[in-house]
């Protein structure tokens, strides 16, 4: 299979089906020197890991990640950094009714056309479970860029129709809520409306949305290697996200240009703008500013309304999936988002390095 390795310099794999032995990554490319530790890497798998609240699957795995190269004495070495995490609650039998028939919404029928042949438990490769290798991976590019003042801040926007205020905007509350909502009124709504959703056996979708600040301008390239291009395809390339925005996204469609540009101004000998529309990013480049991302996730596919379908036969019929499912894919994802949005930045970082003559002479000038 093609298609498990990202990024230019720093470059992850990630490998492992949601139902075999162990999942992982590893990270290839990261500087040496880098204070890394295996708690640090398990905080973000923590905010990621299936079981914690009753919007999420009952799958009750502790995601415990292990470092089995690359790290000597609490730093990188420069070299490989292989990450593994073991699957220990799998219930394969869950799925053994779907083996022969395709799921609506799941990646079943594509693989078996590609393929010939799939792994049927849990999804297997296409499983939303091989985000946790990219979450390991991701937590290291977000240790990489913390050195350099890059923050982020990322929670869930909305929940079907029911979006924050941002008026009533508060970061702490992102962590106090299962949803991760930084608007405690709208996560209350949120958290209603899906409890009478999974009453109702179906699932909802949601918007992610991801600011990024302290960022250095001049990241990413003209033409095919954008800034933004290069987050879009991370971002996209997690499973259940339909579509992707910077800035104002879509709604640029909508406005005249006097109200979609931002005016720059100076101000202590730096170049500054008025507005953010552009979301951080121009011409495919980082401005400084802060780069805003949203990411649209479809409702969970698995619900537990009989649904029609056709088996591998081609023979019509109806299906009522089993197993353990997330009733909504984005609290989840919160930090896959993040993490994706880091390796592609961490990797631009590193890239930027060779753009101009006077920064490799500030490394080898002597």
């Amino acid at each position: 299979m093609a298609g498990s390795v990202f990024g230019n310099i720093f470059k992850v794999t990630t490998w492992g089906e949601s139902h075999g032995p162990a999942l992982g990554a590893v990270v290839d490319g990261c500087p040496a020197g880098l204070p890394i530790d295996e708690d640090y890497i398990q905080k973000f798998l923590d905010r990621r890991k299936p079981g914690q609240s009753e919007f999420s699957t009952k799958r009750n795995e502790a995601d415990k990640v292990n470092i089995l190269s690359g790290v000597f004495e609490g730093k990188t070495t420069g070299t490989p950094i292989s990450l593994v995490i073991y699957n220990n609650s799998q219930i394969s039998k869950d799925y053994s009714n779907i083996a022969e028939c395709y799921r609506p919404g799941h990646a079943d029928y594509t693989f078996d056309q590609k393929y010939g042949f799939r792994d049927y438990r849990g999804g297997g490769r296409s499983s939303g479970r091989e985000t946790a290798g990219r979450v390991a991976a991701g937590a290291i590019a977000v240790k990489l860029l913390g050195e350099f003042g890059v923050e982020f801040t990322t929670y869930v926007e909305s929940v079907a129709d029911i979006s924050i205020d941002y008026s009533r905007f508060d970061k702490s509350e992102i962590s106090k809520n299962m949803l991760y909502m930084p608007d405690k009124t709208a996560a209350e709504e949120a958290a209603e409306y899906l409890k009478n959703l999974s009453a109702d056996k179906d699932s909802s979708g949601a918007t992610v949305k991801c600011v990024i600040s302290g960022v250095p301008s001049g990241l990413g390239d003209p033409v095919f290697d954008k800034l933004d291009a290069r987050l879009a395809s991370a971002i996209m390339s997690i499973g259940a996200v339909k579509s992707f925005e910077v800035g104002n996204g879509k709604l640029a469609s909508k406005l005249k240009g006097s109200e979609n540009n931002d005016e720059f101004y100076s101000e202590n000998g730096e170049v500054r703008k008025r507005t953010n529309n552009s979301g951080g990013i121009l011409g495919g480049i980082s401005d400084g500013s802060d780069i805003i991302l949203t990411a649209a996730f479809k409702p969970t596919p698995s619900i537990y309304k009989a649904q029609n379908t056709v088996n591998s036969k081609n023979e019509n019929i109806s299906l009522e999936i089993k197993g353990r499912h997330d009733p909504i894919i984005a609290p989840r994802a919160v930090v896959v988002v993040e993490t994706m949005a880091a390796i592609v930045l961490a990797d631009a970082l590193i890239m930027n390095c060779g753009s101009r003559v006077d920064n490799l002479k500030k490394i080898y000038d002597r």
